[in-house]
């Protein structure tokens, strides 16, 4: 039988402490939530592994090390209402609630919605609100979030995410251009976000989220 809790302290050990993620509330969410409940089925064996997991097409659970850094910037606080933008089977979800007071995770995907739902729910993770919708929306109808973190890389942050993100709010995202990839966060000031480069990773676009090209005659 497969010792899930050995390996989760393995990775913990061996792939997030090793990367700068030093922040007490990151490691003990990472030691005690169950990644292996939050991938599909087939693939619970390779959940501690130290790459992205295909969710679907386009659409994967990010490795530990960038999930564990992502959240050691976000710096979440146990006040903190947190927007998740592409949720997936609700991995990174289930991580944030236990350390901000809420989290509002979307997802488009009606069958990954779903799982989310049913995932969190039973892991008794209740101070979470799945909600099916487009991505590049977010959810205005709980907005300001103090916090956001998106599941997947992106080319350019929508506007309509950006609004919902509180003055002095901060949101860590995956910008990729060609094949780079640069975690950033952002520091929301005068209306405007600031970010900054923290650290390279990788994973594919999230649906809608390529930048629009402009042409011009």
């Amino acid at each position: 039988m497969t010792d899930f809790a050995q390996r989760r302290t393995m990775m913990v050990d061996t792939q997030v402490r090793p990367n700068e993620v030093t922040s007490y509330p990151v490691i003990d969410a990472m030691l005690t939530v169950p990644r292996e409940q939050f991938v599909p089925d087939a693939l619970r064996n390779v959940a501690y592994a130290g790459e992205n997991i295909e969710l679907a097409r386009n659409r994967v659970e990010l490795e530990p090390r960038t999930i564990g850094r992502m959240l050691e910037a976000l710096d979440l606080q146990s006040s903190d209402l947190v927007l998740h933008v592409g949720c997936g089977y609700g991995y990174a979800t289930a991580l944030m609630a236990r350390i901000a007071e809420a989290v509002v995770a979307t997802e488009e995907n009606p069958d990954m919605a779903a799982e989310a739902q049913s995932r969190l729910a039973a892991q008794d993770i209740y101070n979470v609100a799945v909600t099916q919708a487009d991505l590049t929306a977010g959810w205005p109808g709980q907005a300001p979030y103090d916090a956001m973190l998106v599941g997947g890389a992106i080319e350019a942050l929508p506007q309509a995410i950006a609004d919902q993100l509180r003055e002095g709010g901060r949101i860590v995202a995956l910008f990729v251009e060609g094949q780079l990839g640069t975690v950033r966060l952002g520091h929301k000031l005068d209306g405007q976000i600031n970010w900054r480069n923290v650290f390279n990773a990788f994973a594919p676009i999230l649906p809608g989220f390529k930048r629009v090209s402009s042409f011009a005659l």
